[in-house]
């Protein structure tokens, strides 16, 4: 049990004995460092409940804590705060409790209640780029949190792989492209249909120029340019059949899937399994019809589906155009209550979508909580807030993304000049040096990301994100590896706990005061999908390790069990961070 619970429990007992009071909670802050104690309880919002001084209610529950429980040694109050010094034996035993736990922070047993988490989900006309990184990051990230909080959990995406701006890619590719293959050119299938995806726009800009200086209104060229219209028809030829048509996207697609394959690989991110909206555009017309038939969605006069959403706070949202076609949403529909057909234990989604898209996941969760699905209850959008550069805005189209294979090694460059200029790599071979710069480059990348919380935006500095000091990636790698450093210059076996008899100082007590929150935090991650948290964790328990390192002798302390100790605490703290970038899918290399 943590301190906090332990103290926790205990206030709350003492109150309830000396005021026949109730205590729903109590607040805890760390003891300011000009105060004496482990942990400081505070006593101001006690005074809800329990009438009188600060000062004198909190002495009471000290004298209280000291004489009943007996891991509290001493106390002080200062002002509403109760500072409390524990007994070093409580932190030894947890020590000894824990030293040899595999994975320690994460549950073991997962939950008969399985949770499908969605990300990635791209267009088959481009490449992935830096948006869809965030995306795969965040959404993987929570995927293994929500795993370690003791969570079955399928990681899937749906590909969107129809529709016009999937022909568009192909139109142009038919025009322009001279039967390129990806083999012919050496491009990944991805760029190489992203590369028709911008020829498209470029020539269909092009059409309305002409139009318009021949006399055409702006709007009505933007809507009779020839090459559009191809496209359009093109599609019409695609949703029926035509086979020359689907052979092509067939093709095509495919160049692309490898393409994705190769970037999802170097990101390090997977899926259990995968959705096609050529698979899936249809479903959700015939539960939507059912639907009609309950009263859960009305008819207008041309015949088109709606449902009314006023009485939540929204609007009147149509599901099924007056022609009987699907929209976005009818998909969304179908496509949720077929992965709990396919896969009968989940009991909740995660939808890892960008916050321009908060509205519809409004409205699809409330309609499936109104068509009666009880797994509609735990239903999560995970709004994440876009990623901006120096530079400004990306557009696909005009070809100003920034690719997610060129940031990866952009990425792995700047971690081989840092590295480089620090000088630290002698009798690395050239393998090992490629290998470390992977590591530390796409370590900087995911860290730089996961660190902020999900709703916000993000300014990425790519040469920020490697610096070596500070909250980043690279120097919390750097921590881990120093920590490997001294697990092999140890000249003794650190693979089981001493039975410690010494007291402790206080650096070895706030480390393991750090290293006891991460099962919390896992825990406290998992319940608000937030990577972030397991990573300022991580920077925090790094900055404790850090001081500690630097104010305690560890392989130069003349007591040998205080050296066996410390190593050993060295060692955990390792496989702390190890533990806890494993969650956010970054390495640690065992020398930098």
């Amino acid at each position: 049990m943590s301190l906090q619970k332990v103290i926790s429990q205990s206030v709350i007992k003492a109150v309830g004995e000396l005021y026949q009071t109730e205590l729903p909670t109590v607040e805890f802050q760390p003891t300011r460092k000009d105060f004496e104690g482990d942990i400081t309880v505070v006593v101001f919002p006690m005074l809800r409940f329990v009438k009188g001084n600060p000062v004198e209610i909190g002495t009471k529950i000290g004298e209280y804590l000291q004489e009943n429980v007996e891991e509290v040694s001493k106390f002080n109050v200062v002002k509403g705060f109760l500072n409390i010094v524990v007994e070093d034996g409580f932190y030894l035993d947890f020590f000894n409790s824990m030293y040899n736990e595999a994975d320690f922070g994460y549950v073991k047993t997962a939950s008969k209640d399985a949770v499908m988490v969605e990300y990635s989900s791209p267009n088959t006309n481009k490449p992935l780029h830096l948006g869809h990184i965030r995306n795969n990051l965040l959404g993987y990230s929570v995927s293994e949190i929500l795993k370690a909080a003791g969570k079955k959990v399928y990681k899937t995406q749906i590909i969107n792989d129809r529709g016009i701006h999937i022909c568009k890619s192909m139109l142009a590719w038919q025009k322009f492209g001279e039967g390129e293959t990806p083999e012919s050119t050496g491009l990944k299938g991805d760029h190489l249909v992203g590369k028709y995806y911008v020829a498209f726009d470029k020539a269909y800009k092009e059409q309305i120029a002409d139009l318009v200086a021949g006399g055409t209104e702006k709007e009505k060229a933007e809507k009779e340019a020839p090459i559009l219209l191809e496209a359009q028809e093109m599609l019409r030829k695609w949703e029926s059949g035509d086979a020359e048509t689907v052979a092509l996207w067939k093709k095509m697609n495919g160049w692309v899937y490898e393409g994705f394959d190769v970037t999802y690989k170097n990101l390090g991110v997977d899926f259990d399994v995968l959705y096609y909206e050529s698979n899936t555009y249809l479903l959700g017309r015939d539960v939507v019809k059912d639907g009609l038939e309950r009263g859960i969605f009305f008819k207008k006069e041309d015949g088109s589906v709606w449902i009314d959403l006023t009485d939540e706070g929204l609007d009147e949202k149509i599901v099924l155009r007056s022609d009987g076609t699907a929209v976005y949403m009818t998909q969304d529909i179908g496509t949720a209550i077929q992965r709990v057909t396919d896969h009968p234990d989940i009991n909740g989604m995660v939808y890892t979508v960008g916050n321009e898209q908060d509205y519809h996941f409004k409205v699809l969760f409330l309609i499936l909580k109104k068509l009666g699905y009880s797994w509609a209850k735990q239903l999560y959008h995970l709004s994440y807030g876009m990623v901006d550069l120096p530079s400004g805005k990306m557009k696909s189209r005009e070809g100003t993304v920034v690719d997610a294979d060129d940031l990866i090694e952009s990425m792995e460059n700047t971690a081989e000049t840092i590295s480089e200029e620090l000088g630290k790599l002698e009798g690395y071979s050239d393998a090992e040096k490629k290998q470390l710069y992977r590591t530390i480059g796409l370590g900087a990348l995911k860290y730089y990301i996961l660190k902020v919380d999900p709703k916000k935006r993000i300014l990425f500095n790519p040469e920020e994100s490697v610096d070596f000091q500070g909250n980043t990636g690279p120097f919390i790698q750097y921590t881990y590896a120093r920590i490997q450093s001294i697990l092999r210059k140890a000249d003794f076996d650190v693979s089981t706990a001493l039975d410690m008899t010494f007291g402790l100082h206080q650096k070895e007590k706030e480390l393991l005061k750090q290293i006891q929150l991460f099962p919390e935090t896992v825990q406290l991650a998992a319940e608000n999908y937030s990577p972030a948290l397991i990573a300022n964790y991580t920077y925090d328990l790094v900055k404790e390790f850090n001081s500690f390192y630097q104010q305690v002798s560890i392989l130069g302390e003349a007591d040998t069990q205080k050296k066996h100790f410390r190593v050993q605490l060295s060692k955990k703290v390792g496989e702390v961070i190890q533990s806890a970038f494993r969650l956010l899918g970054i390495d640690v290399p065992e020398r930098m």
